[in-house]
């Protein structure tokens, strides 16, 4: 408990500077968020007075402040663009992101870590080139050109994916009673097979784009990790110790590269939950990343400071969470650190 308190009190600073970026950020915006709100047909009154209201009019310095204040109450404010608590639209879509975001890195880690450690095994062999030559395509393509090709081939052309319409077609589908807010999981909760087989198939293509593209570091991460335990002398001493193959690989060399490999999956999560974006749009995905578009497109300063302080403390989050399991995986982490 003492180290997780430790590295708690260690991301205050670090939040404060986010709190900081972000109300600066999102002030720099090009746009004014009191014409958008006024419309289109309002004049130069119109707007001075919706500016006052929305407090735009006070210094820069007295806004800040402001923010600070609602922020240790607990409220980011409220959308212009959907009339709503700010907080309450990140809360609602949050689970659609971290449910794709966590589809994507499942896929990931399932095709990485068994090619990555192939790819160790059979150094220099064709294993190995042919792990080299697909970590580099998938780390030119951008996300929103495989999910574009995706759509166009399994979609368009073949007809096998439904269509790329959000998470869940509700002119066939009812969506599932609201429980973690992930369809797939309350589908599950609720009991209704139906809905949870409509719902991953819509998780499908838009998992695999963005997964493809974080198949890269960790297929990287993976063989390089294992490289250097195949090369340690206690992986030779087991060898010269005549223990099976398979015992030597998995209990002595994969078990000493989990350390590496668990990190880079923790930076390669939040990575994704922030690069969502561009797939969302792709997919008519309504999580987070959408959502922030939207706010940016209208400069709608406190829906994107919500998100992006949001993504700041998930982000903090996450490599807390890293961190505990370095601990777990490898105790001279916790006194290293």
């Amino acid at each position: 408990m003492h180290f997780i308190w430790k590295r708690l009190l260690a991301t205050i600073p670090s939040l404060f500077g986010v709190v900081i970026l972000t109300f600066l950020l999102s002030h720099a915006l090009p746009g004014d968020p009191a014409a958008y709100f006024a419309g289109p047909a309002a004049n130069a009154d119109s707007i001075a007075e919706v500016r006052q209201k929305l407090g735009l009019d006070r210094p820069l310095i007295v806004q800040f402040l402001h923010y600070v204040g609602d922020l240790a109450r607990g409220e980011l404010g409220n959308s212009l663009t959907t009339g709503q608590p700010v907080l309450k639209d990140l809360v609602d879509r949050l689970p659609a992101s971290l449910e794709l975001s966590a589809f994507a890195l499942l896929f990931a880690i399932g095709v990485a870590i068994p090619m990555g450690v192939l790819a160790a095994i059979r150094l220099n062999g064709p294993a190995d080139h042919a792990c080299r030559a697909i970590v580099t395509v998938c780390a030119a393509f951008p996300t929103f050109f495989i999910g574009l090709l995706l759509v166009y081939v399994f979609y368009f052309l073949l007809g096998m994916a439904p269509e790329p319409l959000g998470r869940l077609n509700e002119i066939l589908y009812t969506a599932p009673p609201r429980v973690t807010g992930a369809f797939t999981v309350d589908a599950l909760i609720a009991g209704d097979m139906e809905v949870f087989r409509a719902s991953l198939a819509q998780l499908v293509l838009p998992a695999i784009s963005l997964g493809l593209f974080a198949l890269a570091p960790i297929a990287r991460i993976t063989r390089a990790a294992m490289l250097e335990s195949l090369s340690s002398d206690f992986v030779r001493t087991a060898r010269s110790s005549g223990l099976p193959t398979s015992k030597v690989l998995f209990t002595y060399a994969f078990r000493n590269s989990l350390l590496p490999i668990s990190s880079v999956m923790g930076m390669v999560f939040s990575f994704l939950l922030g690069s969502n974006v561009l797939i969302e749009q792709v997919f008519g995905w309504q999580g987070v990343g959408a959502y922030a578009v939207s706010a940016v497109l209208a400069s709608d300063y406190a829906a994107v400071q919500g998100f992006v302080l949001m993504m700041a403390i998930l982000y903090i989050l996450l490599n807390l969470v890293v961190d505990v399991l370095a601990t777990l995986i490898d105790p001279r982490v916790r006194f290293e650190g």
